[in-house]
């Protein structure tokens, strides 16, 4: 299949607003990570986060609109005028039906439904809003988007737990190689800082419960690890191919030459012990790039801090890699700003191009103590020239997501 450019992209996250002040703190490996404070947490097993402060500072969206649909969505719509502008274009000027919307979450948007919910039961059926049915839904941010520009093209929702937006991406590539569109948005958005939504995360059993040290609590690939920490967020990229790139006139960010997604199918939660299935989707995406594992120069973690997570993810990397792994650099640049669950692929990818544009690979934080002798990148960033990447994204039960993404 052709590779696919990617010509815009726009990040929301607790490390920045915008892709030169996201970029600017992750270069600098400062940490965003602290404890909940917009309600009362202090009761979960873990109640520290990646918060996002100021959402409504970057906001070109309505005071109207922000009263019918959840901050998820709001992500969304933020994230991707940011990737429109970046890219260049006029989305007035393009045929709708041939844009489409490509995004993944995990969860949905529980702010809104858990208002809506109480008010329920407080003040009986007339105290729900007419739009707690369309605002906490996973497909809302798609649904919200093609409303506000008039994209009328195929398009779609994943819900693959962390994996979603980078099986959004991969779905999206696919897509634009059958011709079937012309432009896609791609990427995903996820808002758990919520009461019941970190409840649900913390009976998922992996946050970390380190509350007194936030900023040195997410620290995957450490012996001393004790779980992810969540955070909100949404990245969104332009996806086109180069053809129409180059025809107008377009500057190319990247281009995502390789997919391959897998299911482990073991454990309802758990992945494979023994990490086969990501390992085989590690070789889909280098045999569908065409790329050997001798050409990677960069590898993006998925770094979920928890044992079986991090141990399979690395078994796989060396099954692929052999000797090759011990001098391949590898980070986890989330751990400045929480696993943002489905929209980490996404965001992933985003540093990942930012990465290669600046020939700096972001740091790893907390990363005192490896469990093993491969080539993290911790405490500071790396100048490292990066031409293909690898970025692997995993979910709960074993969904394994795999892109390659190479420097134009």
């Amino acid at each position: 299949m052709e590779k696919i450019a990617i010509t815009g992209i726009g990040v929301v996250t607790p490390s920045g607003i915008g892709k030169r002040q996201f970029w600017a703190n992750i270069k600098s490996g400062r940490c965003f990570i602290k404890k909940i404070t917009r309600f009362d947490a202090s009761k979960y097993p873990s109640h520290i986060a990646g918060q996002i402060d100021d959402l409504e500072k970057y906001s070109h969206v309505s005071e109207r609109l922000l009263k019918k649909i959840d901050a998820f969505s709001h992500m969304a719509l933020i994230a991707s005028e940011l990737a429109l502008q970046d890219a260049g274009i006029d989305i007035k000027k393009e045929d709708p039906s041939l844009v489409g919307i490509f995004l993944g979450n995990a969860i949905g948007g529980w702010l809104y439904a858990e208002t809506e919910l109480r008010d329920l039961y407080i003040e009986g059926r007339q105290g729900v809003s007419p739009y707690m049915a369309s605002a906490w839904f996973p497909a809302a941010p798609q649904g919200q988007v093609s409303i506000y520009y008039g994209i009328k093209g195929f398009s779609k929702t994943v819900v693959a737990d962390r994996a979603s937006s980078l099986m959004a991406i991969g779905y999206a590539r696919k897509t634009l190689g059958k011709g079937k569109l012309n432009m896609i948005l791609a990427g995903g958005m996820e808002a758990p800082v919520t009461p019941y939504a970190l409840l649900c995360c913390n009976t998922y059993g992996g946050l970390s419960g380190n509350n007194n040290f936030p900023e040195s609590a997410y620290r995957p690939f450490d012996k001393k690890r004790s779980g992810f920490v969540i955070g909100e967020g949404a990245g969104i990229v332009v996806m086109e191919t180069i053809e129409r790139a180059h025809k107008r006139g377009a500057s190319v960010l990247a281009c995502i030459s390789g997919y391959g997604t897998s299911c482990d199918g073991k454990d309802r939660i758990l992945p494979d012990s023994e990490g086969r299935q990501l390992t085989r989707a590690i070789k889909m995406a280098l045999d569908d790039a065409a790329v050997g594992p001798d050409e990677i120069d960069y590898i993006s973690l998925d770094g979920l801090a928890i044992e079986i997570w991090d141990k399979t993810e690395a078994d796989a990397i060396r099954s692929i890699f052999g000797k090759r792994a011990q001098d391949i650099p590898l980070s986890c640049p989330k751990t400045m700003f929480g696993n943002l669950l489905g929209a980490s692929g996404a965001v992933d990818l985003i540093i990942t191009i930012l990465a290669m544009e600046h020939n700096l690979i972001p740091p790893t934080l907390n990363l005192d103590e490896p469990i093993d002798e491969l080539n993290y990148v911790s405490k500071k960033a790396r100048l490292c020239e990066i031409n293909k990447a690898l970025i692997i994204s995993r979910g709960r039960g074993g969904i394994n997501s795999v892109l390659v993404v190479e420097k134009v």
